[in-house]
């Protein structure tokens, strides 16, 4: 059994949790010690952009017959590649309600 695939997922899982908490080593802390919001959510539009770029080719792959690509792991990353979009939209849909919540505010 082929668990190349469940473990790439854990890793990206682990990766995602540890920029969540602010423990990622590609996201630079800021003057007061944080983390610089920008830059991690450009980290993760990337991540996302990558796996999209992934699925997109091994689906491409899988359709020319190449026999090293197989079904299960095309599914997977598509689906991996949905879910990090839907989290990316939600991610956008709390940002702009939070700033028309902050737009709304009185003076």
């Amino acid at each position: 059994m082929d668990n190349r695939g469940i473990d790439q997922l854990i890793g990206q899982l682990r990766s995602t949790a540890q920029t969540a908490s602010g423990k990622s080593a590609t996201a630079a802390p800021s003057e007061a010690g944080g983390v610089d919001f920008a830059q991690v959510l450009q980290s993760a539009l990337k991540d996302v952009s990558a796996a999209q770029n992934e699925a997109r080719a091994m689906s491409r792959e899988f359709s020319a017959g190449n026999p090293d690509v197989n079904i299960q792991d095309v599914m997977v990353n598509l689906e991996k590649a949905s879910l990090s979009f839907q989290q990316m939209v939600q991610v956008r849909n709390r940002l702009v309600s939070a700033y028309q919540d902050i737009m709304n505010m009185p003076v």
